[in-house]
């Protein structure tokens, strides 16, 4: 696996919706406890977990932050892709109609 998704949501009284630094945030700490709790160096989470804090650190973040609060606001699905495949992490926003 080389990239992954960030799918934030808004919360209703159905579902409970998780912004996306908070979705970025807990798969950081889910990779960390995966790292210190296996025992056995995986390479996948490493790179999972190295990706997630330069997105959380990045420029990008914020601004992706803001566009998918919009978009989420207007009613549409919203997708953060976080592509690890290259030495620089890429991101990328995608937008579908609920």
């Amino acid at each position: 696996m080389d990239s992954f998704e960030l799918e934030p949501r808004y919360s209703t009284k159905e579902i409970p919706g998780r912004c996306l630094k908070c979705l970025a945030e807990d798969q950081l700490n889910g990779c960390l406890k995966l790292l210190l709790t296996d025992g056995e160096e995986d390479r996948e989470v490493i790179h999972k977990f190295e990706a997630l804090l330069s997105f959380l650190k990045s420029d990008e973040s914020k601004q992706l932050r803001d566009d998918s609060e919009k978009y989420l606001a207007e009613g549409k699905q919203v997708k953060v892709i976080v592509d690890y495949s290259n030495e620089e992490p890429r991101y990328s926003l995608k937008i579908e109609q609920s």
